[in-house]
């Protein structure tokens, strides 16, 4: 009768293979690599002797090998989607908490024989753009919006979409106006108006940004809105970027257009006035309503091709029971040019840069009269986005801001077909804090409640332009494949809650004034999610690396 093998020994944790974490890092331009390799549950620097590792290409790993509590451990570490020079000798230091291995590159991480080839294989390497997006909703019969978190429809059919420019529109425009030597009169009025015009919310019409897509609320499924009055219930008056304001008027204010006044209304007649020059004769409603009709017919009289200019004279001769009050068909023309380019309140407020997409602004597209209200899925009750209000919790511009990283733009979520599969909050973040870091604007960055304005999270971006990945280490009879790399902003960060008030709050104040730091704004929930995200990074190091002035070391998805 055989005998039984003896029975395994269970392993240490700090010999198991999957209790040990790799991270791969390397930085844009330079051609070395970095691995960290840790364990918890062990410290390299004085129990992991006879450490070695051999670099085995053909199978897509390092093999690492050390003597740790009397028995030999071996881990197998999967190779990143780089081109590790396979002639160079791997170095490696044991530190207290971790081991760290460089390796020399053929080619930098981000070298075009690299990224294209990575790129080509993977769509959630491209970079997150609005115009794709739109390209490519726009190239199908029919769009709905699902909730990423329940998959419930959204929305009705869409089929037309826009691109919405940038919040920065208006500078460029000045910088272009600026310099040329041309007047243009009235023509950079009536493109301004029809530029407000054609990015408000209306029925059928998507419009896109990086970060969202506004859609108007007749187009949501399940979702009631109350009616907005127009903040009359309120006094309301926001006042704009520049020196004009929007308020409330009454019967009795002046119209900008056209210089009337409405004096009274008596027993169904009305009275107009005109307070142009030293004219003061009145003219009653139905005399002016026979004007009207009469100028019509001659202004299509003028437009007719037999139009003779005989004909023209006797027309202009034509007594229409109003020459006293100097009034002409270049008048009403005028008056309806001016009609056309009066803007409402919302379109005056979108011009200004109050209108933003919601998810991430500045103190410039804020207004205190302004209140951003979430937007919750009618069924799971998820946030997937927000709109802007007054007082009474309408949308103020008729339109809700559908944030990308919770809704799918097909079924199943996160499907092949799914155009907003590779969005999430932490790339959209990180496009912000990017365009801040390449602008030299800042490296520093607080994030406030866009309702309180209290800051909430502390953020220093140390490099925009790293390299990553990270996962759990192999026994040596698994398989290892490649893992691929993706771009990151390595930061530091901070979060800051409530409970921070005092010495701590001052201190951080100061902090930000200081350091002239860039303010960005974003609901609590927002927050919350990012910072959950910026600790689950944060794993992916050392415990000796983790903590760097007070401060915890992490990395964003760009």
């Amino acid at each position: 009768m055989s005998s039984s093998p003896p029975p395994e020994i269970p392993l240490l944790p700090s010999q198991n293979p999957s209790n040990w974490r790799f991270t791969w890092e390397a930085q844009s331009h330079i051609p070395t690599i970095r691995l960290y390799l840790f364990n918890p549950h062990a410290k390299p620097s004085s129990q992991c002797t006879e450490l070695k590792s051999e670099l085995l290409i053909e199978k897509s790993s390092l093999l690492v090998s050390f003597i740790l509590a009397g028995a030999k451990t071996s881990l197998k570490v999967p190779l990143p989607k780089a081109l590790i020079d396979p002639e160079s000798p791997v170095n490696f230091r044991a530190h207290d908490d971790h081991i760290e291995f460089k390796c020399p590159l053929l080619f930098p991480i981000d070298h075009p024989l690299v990224s294209e080839f990575d790129f080509a294989s993977s769509g959630e390497l491209r970079p997150l753009s609005a115009d794709t997006d739109a390209r490519e909703l726009s190239a199908l019969e029919e769009v709905y919006f699902y909730c990423r978190n329940c998959s419930t429809k959204l929305t009705k059919s869409l089929s037309c979409f826009k691109v919405l420019p940038s919040v920065n529109w208006q500078e460029a425009a000045d910088n272009w106006f600026g310099t040329c030597c041309c007047s243009f009169g009235g023509i950079s009025e009536k493109l301004v108006a029809k530029y407000a015009k054609s990015y408000s919310c209306c029925a059928g019409t998507c419009l896109l940004d990086t970060a969202s897509v506004n859609l108007c609320k007749d187009d949501l499924l399940g979702c009631h809105f109350p009616v907005n009055n127009g903040g009359k219930d309120n006094g309301f008056d926001i006042k704009l970027a520049s020196n004009s304001s929007v308020t409330q008027t009454s019967a009795t204010d002046i119209s900008d257009q056209g210089r009337t006044v409405l004096q009274n209304v008596d027993g169904g007649g009305c009275h107009v006035a005109l307070e142009d020059g030293d004219t003061k004769n009145g003219v009653d409603c139905d005399r002016l309503s026979l004007m009207y009709s009469q100028l019509h017919v001659a202004e299509n009289l003028e437009k007719s091709a037999n139009f003779s200019s005989d004909l023209k004279n006797d027309v202009g001769k034509c007594d229409i029971g109003c020459c006293d009050s100097h009034l002409s068909v270049d008048s009403f023309k005028r008056e309806d040019a001016a009609k056309e380019n009066e803007l409402q309140m919302h379109q005056k407020v979108l011009l200004n840069g109050f209108l933003s997409n919601g998810l991430i602004a500045r103190s410039s597209n804020l207004s205190k009269d302004v209140n951003w209200v979430e937007f919750l899925c009618p069924h799971c009750s998820s946030v997937l986005g927000a709109y802007p209000s007054l007082s009474d919790y309408a949308p103020l511009d008729g339109g809700v801001r559908l944030f990308k990283c919770h809704i799918s733009s097909s079924l199943p979520v996160g499907g092949f077909n799914d155009l907003f599969r590779h969005y999430s909050l932490e790339r959209m973040f990180a496009i912000q804090l990017l365009e801040s870091a390449r602008d030299e604007l800042s490296f520093r960055t607080v994030v406030r409640d866009m309702h309180t304005h209290q800051p909430m999270l502390q953020m220093v971006t140390l490099n925009p332009d790293c390299w990553s990945c990270s996962g759990c280490c192999l026994n040596t009879v698994e398989s290892a494949y490649r893992t691929r790399m993706y771009p990151t902003l390595k930061v530091l960060f901070s979060g800051c809650g409530c409970d921070d008030e005092g010495v701590e709050s001052l201190k951080l104040e100061e902090w930000i004034s200081k350091n002239q730091v860039d303010e960005l704004y974003m609901l609590r929930s927002q927050i919350g999610e990012l910072i959950v995200s910026l600790k689950s990074a944060n794993s992916a190091y050392p415990p000796s690396q983790v903590v760097l002035q007070a401060l915890s070391l992490s990395s964003l998805r760009r």
